[in-house]
């Protein structure tokens, strides 16, 4: 829907920059042939431009979205090249727009005094930008992986050349400039282990149903080879809790199914102890009185 909103705009803009032109040639004869050109004519051919160079983007735009990337990196490169499409627009406007008050060659002179004035003032600004060109260069992480900063696991939904844009599971949307983006954890390459720890009572004849977990670990994985990348695998006592026995069970799992995986796993190890006889022991508190 958004790429055809793109091409609606260019359109819209095409026809509107025809009209112009039109009124141009036909009211204004010298439209594009006087050097000195009176007010009304620079005006409109300052909008055709501006519709011209709207339509094209727009045109870029849809043409874009109608590539369906079966890479991640794929989709970063189009993503940065629709951002940067987007700043150089909006900085040729601008150029247009001047054009209109001072001369051409005063125009970039003055971009060039602005630009000197920015690298004082926008470090931050510029190390976004260059920090995010060797983001793409070095192929850190692309669209579409999941990473892991600072303790937020999300996956990359947008990379521009200033931020990168990261969403969680719970759909949280983290924006983190691209300079900030350090000691990355990249987890899309990897498998994951999903971790389940199953309390059992005190009471459990602890030798008599390891002897039964293998069964157990493959009828889990034989109920859900699609999740899981090999039979769960039983670690042992994890911990002597108050009330009951910590077990601890693994299984291999593709990194955006390691929550999925957990849950899975647990549920599958609820239904399987409570075949086994084993309950789930409730809290306990032992009082003591004089």
């Amino acid at each position: 829907m958004k790429r055809f909103k793109a091409l609606i705009r260019a359109g819209v803009c095409a026809v509107i920059a025809v009209a112009v032109f039109l009124i141009g040639k036909y009211k204004l004869p010298e439209f594009f042939k006087d050097p000195k050109l009176p007010n009304g004519s620079e005006v409109l051919r300052t909008l055709l431009i501006l519709l011209l160079l709207l339509a094209a983007e727009g045109l870029i735009q849809f043409l874009l979205g109608l590539i369906k990337p079966k890479k991640n990196r794929t989709r970063t490169v189009i993503a940065l090249i629709k951002n940067v499409l987007r700043y150089a627009v909006i900085l040729a406007a601008i150029c247009v727009v001047l054009t209109l008050f001072v001369d051409l060659g005063t125009v970039f002179a003055g971009l060039g005094i602005v630009a000197l004035i920015i690298g004082f003032g926008a470090e931050s600004l510029i190390a976004d930008i260059v920090t995010g060109m060797f983001i793409l260069i070095d192929n850190q992480y692309n669209v579409g992986d999941i990473i892991e900063i600072n303790g937020f696991r999300g996956t990359v939904t947008d990379i521009s050349v200033r931020t990168t844009v990261l969403t969680d599971v719970g759909g949280n949307v983290k924006i983190i400039n691209n300079s900030d983006m350090k000691n990355i954890l990249n987890r899309s390459d990897n498998s994951s282990r999903a971790v389940a720890v199953f309390p059992i009572p005190y009471e459990t004849d602890l030798e008599a149903l390891e002897e039964k977990l293998p069964a157990l670990m493959q009828s889990i994985y034989d109920a859900h080879p699609d999740l899981m990348k090999s039979t769960p695998a039983y670690l042992g006592v994890d911990e002597l809790a108050d009330s009951s026995v910590m077990l601890k069970f693994v299984v291999e799992v593709a990194e955006p199914d390691i929550y999925s995986g957990a849950r899975v796993l647990n549920r599958e190890l609820f239904v399987g102890m409570r075949k086994l006889g084993v309950e789930v022991p409730f809290p306990q508190i032992d009082v003591h009185q004089k």
